[in-house]
């Protein structure tokens, strides 16, 4: 696969690395040229200094034998035009973009990226995929990691198992038999900095971080068996109301059983922000002022989230809301190395934009019937969900005959209403949907499990 990525930021770079490191050939667009000095001594991709706006450094990058063009820049208008010269003189088959402004995601504007129009067949919002992050883990606050799949029906949570977890000691294998309440497909454990994939034999220990599939409605009733059960908060202060902010507050303003306050440093933005809230109670500081939390009620607060513009600021923010009685604290790093430095400073959740863009992402450059993807711990694996085709290996075999590749673990498959647990009698059927664990070794071959066509045989 020939792939373009317009920008050298932190999810261009990241994209970059994970398609290098599946032997894509990759090309990096960036108009600074110490970024792509950086990423091409890093990384097996070419670079080229300049805009991916225009045509000329488009060529220069190998737009005419491009399969895909992935455009995200810091700025909408030249993802945006980026797309547009792709399709219009490269004719490249896949273009996406990441946009930003909410006017341009308006649905009365939903027209305007099409075929007929601006040709962007993927859009991609980074605030938009944030602020469903941060609902999920609020909705299961024993999760570090929340991610649904299958129209919601199927759900992955990561949880970390502490020393009274009664599925300790246990091996896998016997885990269904002695819990049958504990509805779950456990696919992945992360112990001592080693992510491993579940198998039958393999005993869980204190400190584990596991991640299992469950259905959505089994869920809670799974996180209290494993000694994990939290109520929900109810009661959440926000520090920042940028996009983010405001589109969580709306989202609980919606589910209507919240307090919700928010704090947010500009006047004028708190002002914007007040105008387009109905239940939310605005105040205009910092989130580092402990008299301005106060205020806001943190000492009865179940979560406190930080969600400005500033990763220092959200983890003081964080840090100072859970002195100041806050139960829990979620902060948004965009750094990848403060997601460690928050939690050992007491900070319960975090939340890495980039890592939530780069999943999104991906579920378009895999190849095959894949609807979604979502990479977990900086893609030492990713969770698949696929629809299994008629040509497909996996169908009409008992799993147990069906030759899975050693890194992939089958969590779960949809069928209709139907949310089926696997065990090795199992039988796949054509147009089930089947969400899975891959290492990232094996992702080649989950791809080729689910292509179109019968040209993998």
């Amino acid at each position: 696969m020939r792939v373009i990525i317009c920008g050298a930021g932190r999810v261009g770079t990241g994209i970059a690395q994970r398609l290098a490191e599946e032997d894509a050939q990759v090309t990096v667009i960036d108009h600074q040229a110490d970024l792509i000095r950086a990423i091409t001594e890093r990384l097996d991709v070419r670079g080229v200094v300049g805009s991916g706006s225009y045509p000329d450094v488009l060529t220069e990058a190998g737009a005419r034998e491009a399969d895909m063009l992935i455009a995200v820049t810091h700025s909408d208008e030249v993802n945006i035009v980026a797309c547009q010269i792709a399709h219009s003189v490269f004719k490249v088959p896949t273009k996406i973009a990441r946009i930003r402004a909410r006017s341009y995601l308006q649905t009365r504007y939903a027209d305007v990226f099409s075929r007929d129009n601006i040709p962007i067949d993927v859009i991609i919002s980074p605030e938009r995929e944030v602020a469903d992050a941060v609902m999920q883990r609020l909705t299961i606050p024993a999760a570090f990691d929340v991610k649904s799949f299958a129209d919601d029906k199927v759900w992955l949570l990561g949880l970390r198992l502490k020393e009274d977890s009664p599925i300790l000691d246990t091996p896998l294998r016997q885990v269904r038999e002695l819990f049958p309440d504990l509805r779950v497909t456990i696919v992945g454990v992360h112990r001592n900095d080693h992510f491993f994939r579940a198998g039958a034999d393999d005993q869980l220990e204190e400190g584990d971080e596991i991640f299992f599939v469950a259905a959505k409605q089994n869920v809670d009733r799974a996180v209290a068996i494993m000694g994990l059960g939290q109520s929900q908060a109810r009661r959440i202060v926000i520090v920042g109301g940028g996009n983010i902010g405001l589109d969580v507050a709306r989202e609980l303003e919606d589910a209507g059983r919240y307090k919700i306050r928010i704090i947010e440093q500009d006047a004028d933005r708190a002002t914007f922000v007040a105008e387009r809230l109905k239940r939310t109670i605005v105040l205009r500081g910092s989130g580092l002022d402990r008299d301005l939390l106060a205020e806001a009620g943190i000492a009865e607060a179940e979560t406190m989230v930080a969600l400005t513009d500033s990763d220092q600021t959200n983890l003081l923010a964080g840090v100072i809301g859970k002195r100041g009685g806050a139960r829990r604290a979620m902060v948004l790093t965009n750094e990848p190395e403060y997601g460690p430095l928050a939690q050992s400073v007491g900070i319960d959740r975090f939340i890495d934009p980039r890592a939530t863009t780069i999943s999104t992402i991906l579920q378009h450059v895999r190849r095959g019937r894949i609807k979604s993807v979502y990479s977990i711990l900086e893609g030492q694996a990713e969770v698949v969900d696929a629809i299994a085709l008629e040509t497909s290996s996996l169908v009409g075999t008992p799993l147990a005959d069906a030759e899975l590749p050693s890194g992939v673990v089958i969590g779960a498959i949809v069928r209709g209403p139907e949310v089926i647990l696997p065990d090795k009698e199992t039988v796949v059927l054509a147009g089930d949907r089947v969400v899975l664990l891959a290492m990232r070794e094996a992702v080649r071959d989950v791809e080729k499990m689910f292509r179109v066509g019968i040209s993998y045989f």
